[in-house]
């Protein structure tokens, strides 16, 4: 269990919540593990097989602390709130936000500064693991690349160009991302990005990755009572979670990447769980989904410290609170939009 933000996460399967006068108590096999006054809280968040009394559910109502429910995987189920919700309000104010273009600049700077640098910090611990590697030179060109465009962000007041450097920050990166696979080189090569479908195994395991990305911070978003389908930085589509997919930016190469990039080169997987179709994609078979799975849930149980807050907490929380960073953005408790910088 974690509390940031004035929101409980409760991640511990089992648990027990209940009411006790003002104060939410939870309880561990019939151990009380933590009390906290309810009028320190903003939402109770919990993860897995736990249970609310009806009479702390009532508490939580009365002053509006709303309750979101997942499951053990993160797949949002269900939210719970009271008779008055900011919800409404939040989802408006994130609908014109998404009209005003100075608004989709500010965030979209925010976003793609997490995104570039977070991109450039993976080539760079690269290089220092491995000193005398041979594509070093090449990781080392990129990199500088990515801060130059790092430092044209701040004077940059063009959405469309925005998105235009965003590009060439993707080419550049993943014009090295071959140089960061060390093994089994003759099945996981990296020439360049493709998808829909993806037509190498490299591709094929990024692609599933970037999915159980997007769906954890589809279900974050929704927690928090935001709509997923309303972006700033990627336009609306029908069938397009375009907010997600903002979020997902700030953790594409310091999560999805480096997960991909440790299984092939701890070589967890190899040659014989893809397969080639006739139409050139290549699909995973069922044992290595598995393998990536299992490495996708052990990677969210590590704790990291949060840059913004100072506070450690699990990987898996970070969707979650990176979601309520934006909504207090939103709501105008916070000036700027803090993103995820990995470290």
């Amino acid at each position: 269990m974690k509390r940031l933000l004035n929101t409980l996460y409760i991640t511990s399967p089992e648990t027990y919540l209940c009411k006790e006068g003002n104060t939410v108590k939870v309880e561990v096999e019939h151990e009380t593990r933590l009390k906290v006054p309810i009028h320190n809280l903003s939402s109770v968040v919990c993860f897995g097989p736990v249970t609310l009394s009806p009479p702390l559910m009532e508490l939580c109502s009365n002053h509006n602390v709303s309750m979101a429910f997942f499951n053990e995987w993160g797949k949002f189920q269900a939210r719970v709130h009271g008779r008055v919700s900011g919800n409404v309000l939040l989802r408006r104010k994130q609908y014109r936000s998404a009209d005003l273009e100075e608004f989709c600049i500010q965030f979209t700077r925010s976003i793609l500064a997490a995104k570039l640098m977070n991109s450039r910090t993976v080539l760079l611990r690269a290089i220092r693991d491995r000193p005398e590697a041979q594509g070093n030179t090449i990781l080392n060109h990129a990199q500088q690349k990515l801060a130059v465009i790092i430092k044209e962000l701040p004077d940059t007041r063009n959405l469309e160009t925005l998105r235009g450097k965003e590009g060439d920050a993707a080419k550049i990166y993943f014009g090295a991302f071959d140089h960061l696979i060390t093994r089994n080189k003759d099945t996981f090569y990296f020439k360049e990005r493709n998808r829909r479908p993806p037509l190498d195994s490299m591709n094929a395991l990024l692609s599933f990755i970037y999915t159980l990305l997007t769906h954890d911070v589809v279900s974050a978003l929704e927690g928090v009572g935001l709509d997923p389908a309303v972006g700033f930085l990627h336009k609306d589509r029908p069938g397009r979670p375009s907010l997600a997919l903002d979020l997902v930016e700030e953790f594409r190469s310091c999560l999805a990447d480096r997960i991909a990039l440790s299984l092939v080169n701890l070589q967890q997987i190899g040659a014989k769980g893809f397969q080639k179709m006739e139409s050139g994609a290549v699909l995973m078979d069922d044992d290595t989904r598995k393998t990536v799975l299992v490495a996708w849930q052990n990677r969210k149980q590590e704790e990291i410290t949060h840059p913004f807050l100072g506070e450690k907490l699990s990987v898996g929380l970070l969707f979650h609170v990176q979601a309520q960073l934006l909504a207090r953005h939103l709501r105008g408790d916070l000036e700027i939009y803090p993103p995820f910088f990995w470290k």
